[in-house]
């Protein structure tokens, strides 16, 4: 029998700054070479259950305990966070705030270097973890200039090479691209196998982790654990829906279609799931389903032509002649792998760079001759990374402060700020300071201090990463009604469902260049184009093609516009 390698004793914990315990009675055991997924909402106490593993709860984040937490052979209220990183590796979401080395290989050593291991030993050692996480060719590479997928392989070795028992992902999946994601848990699920460390997984894309196999998902909610069951029993229950939780697709599907999930083998493998004629249950649901396409709007508001951009001379164009229009009152989704010129082409949009070649018109106007500010006032920008845009120490003033440079009353400033805090489910923290947000609450703090400026064109840089299900509705449904006031919304996303529920269009960039502008269903059903462009099939269309529908296309675009119908009741 397998050793419990933590054990949760009937434990609560209260941070200082609070008034109520973040974490209720938690009793769970883990054992030795299991791979639990934790999933919740935001503010569920999955972070904070996490912070008491790795030991930041007591040791970096003060409060009061009640109960017990063994670690291995440690109880927690008595190890130095210098004694428990022995026995627990983290890999944090904002990869960027983990690095220490100047190079790649640097980073990796940095373990090994403060252990004072000879340099051949060193040597031998990274190169190893540089293969093992396929790094061996960036090792002289700055981990700040790879890619999304890239820096996490790097946190990932630099973990690895301590030989923690117990590795802990933290939303490994929010900042990647969808086929970087599969690597990811790829890398993950090998990493398992070749080592039996212990693997906990935090994460609010269920599916995306599911993709390879997991022993149990813990659930939590309201700093207590609902449940903690195998990935199976979980989705053959409502718990998820009832959580406010995003269950796979097809497991929507199935349910929708009367399909009895009891009589289901395997369904948490979609390619391996059995059930008595499943297909013709589905294809009669299917017949029963029929929606009008809608039709996008044809008003130009925002056209380039042929724009370039280049960071350096010599350096590739990260932007090689652009031509696209955006159309007053639509929503348009920006999709590709991690440095594929996204988030370059919405920076050129709002003069944050110059482009070397091309024009831009605005509504006929040429906006390459509008200042920054005169942009900002037509277009708002919300980047991915929430930290880079927050300025304030308070919620509710960083949320005021476009407006209040504006110079707004002060009442309708209340008024407009209050409002959109209600929007973005932060109204109950509005006089909470800033520090004290989790990564996704402060995504939402960002895009709640762009939305109350009424900007005429909004883009989203990555708008639902790091958000649980719920937040992420809300605040889709609420661009939605921005959207059908006019307000053209334009989102750079690796969410391959956000893009086929909430957009008409789709753009598809590839080294710098549109290579699709189509609908998403279109794009996430052409293989060659999915390859190309680093996304991933939706599971519905995989399922569709795997149980035989004749029409898998269609079946896709029924089911999301079904789904949403039935979720707007």
């Amino acid at each position: 029998m397998k050793r419990p390698l933590i054990t949760f004793q009937n434990f609560t914990f209260q941070y200082h700054s609070q008034s109520e315990p973040t974490l209720h009675h938690i009793d769970v055991t883990i054992y030795e070479g299991e791979k639990i997924l934790i999933v919740g909402p935001s503010g569920s106490g999955k972070s904070t259950f996490a912070q008491c593993i790795n030991g930041l709860i007591p040791n970096n984040y003060e409060g009061e305990i009640q109960g017990n937490v063994i670690i291995g052979d440690k109880e927690l209220t008595k190890t130095s966070l210098f004694d428990l990183s022995f026995d627990v590796g983290t890999v944090l979401q904002d990869t960027d705030g983990q690095f220490i080395g100047l190079t790649v290989a640097e980073d990796i050593a940095f373990a090994l270097e403060n252990d004072e291991v000879p340099l051949e030993k060193m040597r031998k050692e990274v190169e190893l973890w540089a293969e093992t996480v396929e790094l061996q060719d960036y090792l002289k590479h700055r981990p700040q200039d790879l890619s999304g997928g890239q820096k996490q392989r790097v946190s990932m070795a630099g973990i690895l090479i301590n030989n923690a028992p117990i590795l802990l992902f933290d939303e490994p999946l929010a900042n990647l691209d969808p086929k970087a994601g599969k690597e990811a848990i790829d890398l993950i699920d090998d990493i398992h196998k070749k080592t039996e460390t212990t693997i906990l997984i935090i994460e609010h894309r269920l599916e995306d982790v599911l993709y390879r196999p997991v022993d149990r998902v813990i659930v939590f909610n309201e700093g207590r654990i609902v449940a903690d069951l195998t990935p199976d029993d979980l989705l053959k229950s409502n718990i998820l829906l009832e959580q406010g939780i995003r269950e796979p697709l097809y497991v929507t599907a199935m349910k929708y279609a009367g399909v009895d999930l009891n009589q289901v083998q395997k369904l948490s493998e979609i390619e391996q799931l059995q059930t008595p004629k499943l297909k013709e249950k589905m294809e009669a649901w299917t017949k029963e389903l029929h929606y009008e396409k809608k039709t996008s709007p044809d008003e130009s508001l925002l056209t380039l032509e042929n724009v370039s951009y280049q960071y350096q001379k010599n350096d590739r164009k990260v932007l090689d002649e652009v031509s696209v229009t955006f159309h007053r009152g639509e929503m348009v989704s920006i999709v590709g792998k991690n440095g594929a010129g996204k988030s370059t082409l919405s920076k050129a949009i709002c003069g944050f760079i110059q482009s070397q070649q091309g024009t831009m018109s605005w509504a006929g106007a040429d906006f390459n001759q509008f200042s920054i500010k005169e942009r900002a006032d037509k277009v708002g920008f919300v980047m991915q990374n929430p930290n880079q845009m927050i300025s304030k120490k308070m919620i509710f003033d960083e949320v005021a402060l476009g407006l209040v440079l504006k110079g707004v009353e002060e009442t309708e400033v209340r008024e407009r700020v209050e409002k959109v805090l209600k929007v973005c489910g932060l109204y109950e923290f509005r006089n909470w300071p800033i520090s004290a947000l989790s990564f996704g609450q402060k995504k939402r703090v960002t895009i709640a201090s762009i939305l109350v400026l009424d900007p005429e064109m909004i883009i989203l840089d990555e708008p639902t990463a790091g958000q649980d299900f719920k937040h992420y509705t809300e605040m889709m449904s609420f661009l939605e009604e921005l959207n059908h006031k006019g307000v053209t919304i334009v989102m750079i996303t690796h969410d391959m469902h956000l893009m086929l529920e909430y957009s008409q269009r789709a753009l598809v960039v590839f080294d710098g260049k549109i290579i699709a502008d189509t609908t998403p269903v279109n794009v996430l059903t052409n293989q060659e184009l999915v390859e190309k462009a680093s996304l991933k099939e939706t599971s519905l269309y995989t399922f569709a093609k795997l149980i035989g529908l004749k029409y898998p296309f269609l079946f896709t675009e029924n089911f999301i516009a079904y789904d949403r119908e039935v979720r707007l009741k």
